[in-house]
């Protein structure tokens, strides 16, 4: 979070104190371009851009890099030789060595290491503690599996210039390693799907030493005389073929702050090409399309190359390829029948340039004609080339594998998937306790409510400020009477003042980040002065939980779960808002080195601490990250961080998070209403349906905006925005079934329409409309003010149904648009025919309160009236018992042919073996309310007053009543049917025979 606009007194005089002590320069109204790098200003950048611009420019580039073929072994999956990179016109070179890597899952691996660093044989500049190797620990925090070799991999084939390597689950995937120059051919069923060096542009700087140049001055010649000397060497020196441009090499200023670059220069960069790809998507987190824009100029394009840099961009602007506060370097292509993606592994800062062209074929030959394929420029500050490749050939065998990899999002408790009520900041704990009342009283239910840093003792995280937070602990027992939580930020800037013990000992441990020195690095931020805890240090760690303990971090409870901000980290006067590049981490690694990393170690730390707050409280945390890398899906949540009270705010939302879910992070959302600014009724009402579609659900406000609890808003406000809060609520089962196969295998919670329709091509570059796990709910926010219609792509020929009144809407009309009715009071929702998903009616105040409902399944009939499935996954939404099978996995039937409805065990488990625990068996009384099927054709159901009722356990049968409403053909509206009291126990085998 960040100051912004017209400031209350007190923080005022807060910032004007800061800044009149420290020179900080405090955070100003919106993003300031230039206070953030473009990459002219990035060294690495430029000099990979501009290699970039050489090689494309010129016919006779030949790339300097080739495999030494007498060094390359091929054994158990994993090939590794040794790429020559030759440096100069004397044909010397630089040792690379390089593994390939081919797994049992299908993925492929490349690392390119440089010898020279990691035998430890450099020198570092300014006598630097800092290690030598290139940062070779990343995989470390990212990866938990997926990396056992292939042993069945093979060599297809192999001469002088290249060698062929046959792999995956089926073989049908090859690997073609091309000498001289390197480079990689990745192929699936004989055809190029990606391409490494096919431009020639990697790019591994190798260590070198810095040679002085003396300045040549000559005192003896004449001003004038000097002055025409000067010209006359400066025509030479422009006549003459210069070296390479060292300007960036070392030293690298910005602003007021100069990086030290102890190692010099060490980038690595490389070319991927996706060959035939037209769209590419995934490296969040940016605004801006789904499908990602081309990044060299021209009309639709960026200028930039899209930056992964988690950096603190307050008030962010849209339609940019701009750094935001998490980076997640998955990118993923497809086309029609074919999906392909890479994961670059490497925490430091990077780059990523995008441009397309159309492949040339010969005129003569059969088939289509020429193809567009994408081409990627990848380029990092430091650290291994280390880039992983998956070969599809869907969407969601990408995820899956991603997952198998970096792991799948955590499985979260069950409140987590309600309502959030935020504020920077509720001012009293009786401010607490008064919204808390006030929600109940207008009815508008919801799970949590959040303190911002005001709760703290003068921004000492640990502590309550006395005189407003009296009692926390009988504000924490009042919203635990309702089934509520308390969330409460701690950030990991710890303020440096006496009679603090957490910082004295932060610093007696010795357990925070350092300055280039190895001495410890101060900066400021919201207390001020701060240290920062180095959360890459085991021990920093552990000590950090013990602060989360209750006797430790006193007035909080069981209820009480952790916000972590600021963890990019957020430095107000240093370099882009951020840490110093030269700072140093645990075993002496830059700050360089693991930047983007540095946010999710800090989330990890905070995880673990919530886990051991208590012996034997096994109990799944809840902490919601703004900072966020590869594998921060394991952890917790993130939001899209500060944006705007504006409508385009709510608009780039819906691809952002698309974006988090096709990339591994589905638990994501944004700050409904917008953090800074005020937004009109109309907007916030948008905001609070679209938002109800969010997996992650949270209203935040800036500290001087007006105050917007949601009761706040007057009729008709208050019964449109407590119709989207019931919404969320009845479609809990759906959202936590969703997530459960989330945590499973990667699937996306919501998911884009080339994700769901990888054969539509027109669905392809689709980014504002989305499906909602299994369900078949297929939902497009308004997000333009005043307008009342809605235009929705219906992806196949299926038919489609209006949510609140079973309207037909589409038929057969794949590849069209439809025009709904979306007055303020209408969220655009769409059933597709062919699912059954459940949901639960009973209007309850919180998630706790509904735990033990029944349930009604909603059964939507294709149009071919034959067959329809769906999903239910519940467990106690609390703890770990559903690892030890303490859950019910339900998969329900519709078939059309033998006319019934029925339910299995979704894996197949013989549920009776189970050993119920405590929860498992209350379960048994909570059941199948009713069943509403939508769309039931009349010859089936016009006459039926009752269904036959079928416990497949052997506890019996009995009849359900059926109430059957016929199609109104004037107004378009499906008949439907509902199955009454059903009373079939929600766990147990059942079938309805009609």
């Amino acid at each position: 979070m960040h100051l912004s606009g017209p400031l209350s007194g007190r923080w005022t005089a807060y910032l004007g104190l800061i800044s009149t002590l420290s020179g900080v320069i405090t955070p100003a109204v919106a993003v300031k371009e230039h206070d953030f790098k473009k990459c002219a200003q990035s060294g690495f950048c430029s000099r990979n851009r501009a290699l970039a611009d050489h090689v494309l420019s010129t016919n006779s580039w030949s790339s300097p890099y080739s495999i030494l073929p007498e060094s390359g072994s091929f054994k158990d999956g994993q090939y590794q030789a040794v790429v020559l990179k030759t440096i100069n016109d004397n044909g010397d070179t630089v040792r690379l060595p390089l593994t390939v890597s081919f797994l049992e899952s299908g993925t492929a691996r490349v690392t390119i290491d440089e010898e020279k660093r990691q035998k430890g044989e450099i020198e570092l500049r300014h006598d630097s503690k800092a290690r030598k190797e290139r940062y070779n620990e990343a995989e470390k925090w990212v990866i938990v599996g997926g990396l056992t070799l292939d042993k069945e991999a093979k060599v297809d084939f192999e001469d002088k210039s290249q060698l062929t390597v046959k792999y995956g689950p089926t073989s049908n995937f090859e690997a073609v390693i091309k000498f001289a120059p390197f480079g990689i051919d990745f192929k699936r069923d004989g055809v190029s799907q990606i391409k490494f060096n096919d431009q020639g542009l990697l790019n591994v700087e190798h260590w070198r030493p810095k040679i002085e140049k003396p300045a040549v001055e000559n005192k003896d010649t004449p001003e004038g005389e000097q002055n025409q000397e000067d010209k006359e060497e400066k025509k030479e020196d422009e006549e003459e073929p210069k070296g390479e441009d060292e300007s960036t090499w070392w030293d690298e200023s910005f602003g007021s702050n100069t990086d030290s670059k102890p190692r010099g220069p060490e980038s690595v960069g490389l070319d991927i090409t996706f060959s035939g790809f037209e769209h590419v998507y995934g490296i969040p987190s940016h605004t801006g399309p789904l499908s990602l824009k081309t990044t060299r100029g021209g009309d639709g394009s960026y200028s930039e190359p899209y930056r992964l840099y988690n950096a603190d961009v307050f008030e962010y602007i849209l339609d940019s390829p701009m750094t935001l506060y998490g980076s997640i370097p998955f990118m993923q292509a497809h086309r029609k029948g074919s999906s392909v993606g890479v994961f670059w592994l490497n925490a430091a800062e990077t780059w990523v340039d995008i441009t397309k062209g159309k492949d040339s074929k010969n005129p003569l030959s059969l088939g289509i004609g020429s193809k567009t394929s994408t081409h990627t420029h990848w380029f990092s500050e430091s650290g291994l080339l280390d880039v992983f490749v998956f070969l599809g050939p869907t969407p969601k065998d990408l995820t899956a594998k991603y997952g198998e990899l970096t792991g799948t999002t955590t499985m979260p408790q069950e409140f987590a998937l309600g309502y959030h009520q935020c504020r920077w900041n509720y001012v009293s704990d009786e401010d607490v306790k008064d919204v808390d009342r006030k929600m109940d009283k207008f009815k508008m239910p919801y799970d949590v409510i959040w303190l911002d840093i005001e709760y703290t003792d003068d921004k000492k995280y640990f502590t309550w400020d006395e005189h407003s937070f009296r009692d926390p602990i009988g504000m924490g027992k009042q919203l635990e009477s309702h089934g509520r939580q308390l969330v409460t930020i701690i950030d990991p800037h710890i303020k440096n003042t006496d009679n603090y013990p957490v910082v004295a000992e932060l610093k007696s441990k010795d357990l925070a980040v350092k300055n280039k020195d190895g001495n410890i690095f101060e900066g400021w931020c919201w207390p001020g002065s701060s240290h920062w805890i180095d959360a890459f240090k085991p021990a920093a760690r552990e000590w950090w939980a013990t602060l989360f303990k209750y006797a430790s971090f006193k007035g909080s409870m069981e209820n009480t779960w952790i916000w972590n901000d600021m963890n990019e980290p957020s430095v107000f006067n240093g370099p882009e808002t951020t840490m110093p590049k030269d700072n140093l981490h645990d075993g002496n690694w830059e700050h360089r080195d693991v930047h983007n990393l540095n946010g999710m170690t800090f989330h990890n730390a905070t995880h673990h601490a919530l886990k051991t707050r208590k012996p034997g409280e096994l109990r799944r945390p809840f902490v919601l990250t703004r900072a966020f890398f590869a594998g921060s899906q394991r952890i917790g949540a993130m939001w899209t961080g500060d944006n705007t009270a504006e409508w385009g705010h709510l608009k780039e939302s819906i691809p952002m998070i698309l974006s988090q879910n096709i990339a591994g992070f589905p638990f994501s959302g944004a700050d409904v209403g917008g953090f800074f600014g005020n937004p009109d009724k109309q907007l916030l009402t948008r905001w609070y349906q679209a938002g109800a579609f969010y997996p992650f659900f949270r209203g935040h406000a800036h500290i001087d905006a007006r105050r917007r609890e949601p009761y706040l808003m007057g009729e008709p406000y208050n019964t449109i925005i407590a119709g989207a809060l019931r919404l969320r609520y009845s479609l809990l089962p759906s959202w936590y079934t969703a997530f459960h196969q989330a945590h499973v295998d990667g699937t996306p919670i919501v998911k884009p329409l080339y994700y769901t329709h990888p054969d539509e091509e027109a669905g392809f570059p689709i980014d504002n409309q989305f499906f909602v796990g299994n369900t078949g709910l297929l939902v497009k926010p308004v997000t333009e003010e005043n307008k009342e219609t809605q235009d929705i792509f219906v992806p196949d020929n299926e038919v489609y149904y209006d949510y609140f009144t079973y309207n037909v809407v589409a038929s057969g009309r794949a590849g069209k648009t439809v025009t709904v009715a979306a007055p303020l009071e209408k969220l655009p929702l769409l059933m597709r025919g062919g699912h059954i998903f459940p949901r639960r009616d009973i209007p309850r105040r919180s998630s706790q309160l509904q735990k033990w409902d029944d349930y009604t399944l909603v059964l939507t009939i294709p149009k071919d009236g034959k067959h329809a499935e769906g999903e239910l996954y519940v467990d106690d939404g609390d703890s770990y018992d559903f690892e030890q099978g303490q859950y019910i996995n339900r998969r329900f039937v519709y078939d059309g042919a033998a006319k019934t409805i029925t339910s299995v065990d979704k894996e197949g488990r013989d549920t009776k073996s189970v050993k119920q625990g405590e929860w498992l068996k209350k379960y048994n009384g909570v059941r199948v309310d009713k069943i509403v099927v939508v769309g039931a054709e009349e010859k089936v159901w016009g006459k039926k007053t009752e269904v036959d009722v079928v416990d497949e356990s052997g506890k019996g049968a009995w009849k359900a009543k059926v109430e059957f409403t016929p199609a109104d053909k004037a107004a378009g509206r499906a008949s439907f049917a509902v199955i009454k009291r059903v009373g079939a126990s929600i766990g147990s085998d059942w079938k309805v025979e009609l």
